[in-house]
């Protein structure tokens, strides 16, 4: 689990790199769902640990006089009718501000006047939220300081959308320790969900034994969609649906993994249904998994992702095959199974997925493989190498 010292030490991060300018991070609204559970923006959870407060908000005020409210916490009024229904939640004490770990913390119906305040006095607004495209709704702090800017003349907005992409890219050992977690739970739930790999089998009961694997193995959440595709399905990248049935001679993609503590895995491998690989599919997979070793030996601090991208794709394109590498070689990995990615090359203490893949429609093969990669000073550490790959012997 991450202390609440951890969440303090963040939010002071921000204020230092903020220098005075007025920031505001929202947690998003909404009524928890049906089906799962309301998550907050992750930027949210990064600086508070809090994942069931809708419409709570954390205002950044560095130059105020005050120090305990340099860094407020701003949540929803109670309302007794409604926890009712959703859950019971603390009053305003020194119980709830120990905690969260604020010294400072407020109802949202003071945030209005509050951030008007601020904004008056230290002219500048710094927004934290990544920035919406063109033809998307406005990110909520920009929303919410445009409102600022009619009323207070003289403010000026400044873009520091990516500050907090830098600090949640650079994993603390709590945060490694987690995803390590998620790491072994994911690869109890593939070891278990192999073992069932055989023609007739359904692919929802593939996905049913990761599941359960999981949850063996301490999970604490699903980090995204499992995708469980056979046959043709393997060669769609975002197949969901996982309701075919394995057959003889197919290959089955698993792309599936857990999260603990809201940390995530991210894992794929490729299983032929009938036990062992024909010659066409062992040569396509030689091919991926070259790439993938390749791309894995690229990885180091300074290196960009896109070098790392280019060491997967020319064995690939080398094998005559780049035109069936429809993606590109990875992501960020933490909070968010796409985690917040900032601009420059890796560094040291980030945790990244290399997952090179071709997809041959016309011969129903679709092969992906993926691994997990923590930066090192020296180069990288395979967080899944456990997991294990076809043997090509």
């Amino acid at each position: 689990m991450i202390e609440t010292g951890e969440f303090r030490q963040r939010r002071t991060d921000v204020l230092n790199r903020l220098d005075g300018a007025v920031g505001l991070v929202f947690a998003g609204d909404g009524s928890p769902p049906l089906s799962g559970l309301w998550k907050p923006d992750s930027h949210f959870a990064y600086l508070t640990g809090l994942t069931d407060e809708p419409g709570a908000a954390v205002l950044f005020d560095g130059n105020n006089p005050d120090p305990k409210r340099r860094c407020a916490l701003f949540l929803k009024p109670r309302n007794p009718e409604l926890e009712a229904w959703e859950g019971y939640r603390d009053a305003l004490s020194g119980a709830l501000r120990d905690r969260t770990g604020f010294d400072s913390v407020q109802r949202t119906t003071l945030l209005a006047r509050t951030l008007t305040t601020a904004a008056r006095q230290r002219k500048r607004l710094a927004c934290l939220h990544s920035f919406a495209v063109y033809d998307a709704p406005v990110s909520p702090d920009l929303a919410a300081f445009r409102k600022v800017l009619e009323r207070v003349p003289g403010v000026v907005v400044e873009d520091h959308s990516e500050t907090l992409p830098r600090l949640r890219s650079i994993k603390s050992p709590a945060e490694i320790r987690l995803i390590r977690s998620a790491v072994a739970a994911t690869a109890a739930g593939f070891s278990k969900a192999r073992a069932l790999v055989r023609p007739g089998v359904a692919e929802r009961d593939v996905q049913r034994a990761l599941e359960s694997g999981w949850a063996e193995s301490g999970a604490t959440g699903v980090a995204y969609n499992p995708i469980v595709g056979s046959g043709l399905r393997s060669t769609v990248l975002h197949y969901n649906a996982n309701s075919g049935t394995l057959a003889i001679g197919d290959l089955l993609l698993v792309d599936a993994a857990c999260s603990v503590g809201g940390y995530c895995a991210d894992v794929t491998r490729t299983w032929p249904v009938s036990g062992s690989l024909s010659p066409r599919q062992r040569e396509v997979y030689t091919v991926v998994l070259r790439a993938l070793r390749a791309a894995t030996a690229a990885v180091g601090p300074g290196v960009w992702l896109n070098e790392v991208d280019e060491a997967a794709r020319a064995v690939i394109r080398d094998a005559g095959m780049e035109d069936a590498f429809i993606h590109g070689i990875g992501h960020q990995l933490g909070l968010d199974v796409h985690d917040a990615t900032p601009d420059g090359p890796l560094q040291p203490g980030m945790v990244i997925t290399v997952e090179p893949g071709v997809y041959l429609p016309d011969e129903k093969i679709g092969i992906r493989l993926e691994d997990d990669l923590l930066v090192t000073a020296s180069g990288r550490e395979n967080l899944t190498a456990a997991i294990e790959f076809e043997p090509l012997g």
